[in-house]
């Protein structure tokens, strides 16, 4: 139950302002939003089963430090990846499948190397539990998603994505920085090391938000993703054209 706990709330705060969630609401603005939920959960399943085995595989040849070590650091990675934002951009690809299709397909090669399927892999390597980190992950993902359909299709700009972005960004960094402390040996977390340690996490933060303001981050503030789909009933995102990091 541990494990099932861990993987959906980690994922749910992983998903917010990830370019999957934008794809939610992208396609909400064009589809019916039954076909998005649908598309979303079987793309969700088949994708983090994978990632689930594999995480399952390695905690069986890794020693269980290096693994809650290396899974905390990767958690702190995902929340500033988290900062950092993803966008949708470029001309989307037109192929003949229905809406529930391109949303499967669209979904399926977003999340290959996102970093919820990264933190599949990871909790999976922590936990030991291929079922209840799938299970978590995947309903983790709907529950993130059906809040970007719901922007899509009913609230828009009204509450500041922004600031959920931060919030989940902030609470996966703890989470990090919590295991790291917990795992590595105590007589490492000298005084000199613990501030050296956050002040590094600190700069970290600032450098990546600002790198992020640069390349355009705040795209969900431009009203634009409900025209990035528009112009075909079936258009379906890919990292070289909807989707790009």
């Amino acid at each position: 139950m541990e494990a099932f706990l861990a993987s959906l709330v980690f994922v749910v705060l992983a998903e917010m302002g990830d370019k999957t969630q934008l794809l939610a609401m992208a396609f909400s603005c064009r589809f019916r939003w039954q076909s998005v939920m649908w598309g979303v959960f079987v793309a969700t399943a088949a994708n983090h089963l994978m990632a689930a085995a594999l995480g399952s595989y390695l905690s069986t040849i890794v020693p269980l430090d290096w693994i809650k070590a290396a899974a905390a650091a990767s958690f702190i990675l995902f929340g500033l990846w988290t900062i950092r934002g993803d966008k949708l951009e470029g001309e989307d690809k037109r192929f003949s499948f229905s809406p529930f299709w391109t949303v499967t397909v669209a979904f399926f090669i977003a999340e290959m190397g996102d970093k919820t399927q990264l933190a599949t892999i990871a909790l999976a390597v922590e936990y030991n539990s291929i079922f209840f980190v799938w299970y978590g992950t995947t309903i983790g993902m709907m529950i993130s998603n059906a809040i970007g359909i719901i922007f899509g299709v009913v609230m828009g700009k009204r509450i500041p994505e922004r600031t959920i972005k931060w919030a989940a960004s902030m609470i996966f960094i703890a989470f990090g920085c919590w295991g790291l402390y917990d795992t590595l040996p105590p007589t490492i977390w000298t005084p000199g090391v613990v501030i050296a340690s956050l002040s590094v996490m600190a700069a970290s933060i600032v450098l990546v938000h600002r790198l992020s303001a640069k390349r355009g981050a705040q795209f969900l503030e431009t009203g634009q993703f409900c025209e990035i789909v528009e112009g075909s009933d079936a258009s379906v995102a890919s990292k070289e054209g909807l989707v790009k990091v």
